[in-house]
């Protein structure tokens, strides 16, 4: 018996690009850092929410590449911060990246970060229904 995937059913052409972005998407878990949220806030929009506390604009970096939104954190340790001495540390200051797929027609419309939460609002374009009629040429 073979494995059916989305590449090799027979009624679904083309989807071998989503495929490789679910497959990617999989491999790239980054376990529980930082903690997000992912709402719904209307319609055809979204609000994904990372917990960054301690981390300023200038630590955080968003991009899309190739239909992903990558969100990143790197905080640069100055010299105020090599001499700290601390006897507990339970507020984590290490570098993270966090990945999340986005289907055709999601955009990023914004980002804010207040109180410690970085939000990243997504909307989503509404595709007009279409109907296309193919001429049949001879020979």
């Amino acid at each position: 018996m073979t494995r059916m995937t989305l590449s090799t059913h027979p009624f679904l052409l083309g989807f071998e690009r989503l495929e490789r972005l679910v497959e990617r998407t999989a491999r790239s878990e980054a376990g529980g850092y930082p903690p997000f949220n992912i709402e719904q806030t209307g319609e055809d929009s979204y609000r994904i929410t990372l917990a960054v506390a301690g981390f300023s604009e200038g630590d955080l970096s968003i991009t899309v590449e190739d239909r992903q939104l990558v969100i990143r954190g790197r905080q640069e340790e100055d010299e105020a911060d090599a001499a700290r001495v601390f006897l507990h540390r339970g507020i984590a200051a290490r570098q993270f990246q966090r990945s999340f797929v986005m289907a055709d027609g999601v955009e990023v419309s914004g980002a804010k970060l207040e109180n410690g939460l970085l939000h990243v609002d997504l909307r989503q374009a509404r595709p007009e229904p279409s109907v296309q009629t193919i001429r049949i040429n001879r020979g």
